[in-house]
């Protein structure tokens, strides 16, 4: 399971990603589009050190080598402008984001995994809706060398309908940033998804 961080600064947000890897988090996305280079190295350093190879960055790619980081995120605008890894990112594993099952059958293979959203309703953005169902859509899914990550409003109550159908796994943003006990939330997803991907 992976979780991505809000997109903007929130309270205690260090401690809550802390305690999501104590609990047992796999992989945790660092996506904050409005970052400076001096807020993410900021934000990066707050982060201890033995979870840093279980993060990706989703800008500022330059700080990997810094950081130890060994995972980049491309936007689909990236992906779209570079079609081509860069030299020094080849050694990098990457993931990239898609809204659309054909986009997502034309990804290059470098690509270990990709998000597709929205799956459901978002519950971090008003209004973002899911324009066609995504469960049919993946019917088609030709592309088998990239894992298909379910983004969108992911909760507790959908996580099994979207592994039971078609789904390599999910991400959760708005279940864990919008919720009163965060990590009471991940820990409920967590089991769900567990008992799915063993």
């Amino acid at each position: 399971m992976i979780v991505l961080s809000n997109p903007t600064a929130i309270a205690n947000e260090i401690n809550v990603i802390h305690s999501l890897f104590e609990e047992g988090l796999q992989l945790f996305h660092v996506r904050k589009p409005s970052y400076s280079l001096k807020e993410m190295i900021s934000f990066v350093a707050q982060i201890n050190p033995e979870f840093r190879p279980q993060l990706v960055l989703h800008s500022h790619h330059e700080l990997v080598e810094s950081f130890k980081i060994n995972r980049i995120h491309f936007t689909e605008e990236k992906r779209k402008k570079n079609l081509e890894l860069p030299p020094k990112f080849t050694n990098l594993i990457s993931s990239t984001s898609t809204h659309s099952i054909s986009d997502f059958n034309s990804l290059a293979p470098e690509f270990e995994y990709a998000f597709l959203s929205p799956v459901y309703p978002s519950i971090s953005k008003d209004d973002y809706l899911p324009k066609t169902d995504l469960f049919e859509a993946i019917k088609d899914r030709t592309n088998t060398k990239t894992k298909l990550i379910a983004l969108g409003g992911i909760n507790a109550k959908n996580i099994e309908k979207s592994l039971i159908n078609g789904f390599d796994n999910v991400a959760l943003l708005g279940t864990i940033w919008n919720s009163e006990n965060p990590i009471k939330n991940f820990k409920s997803c967590q089991r769900i998804a567990l008992s799915y991907l063993q």
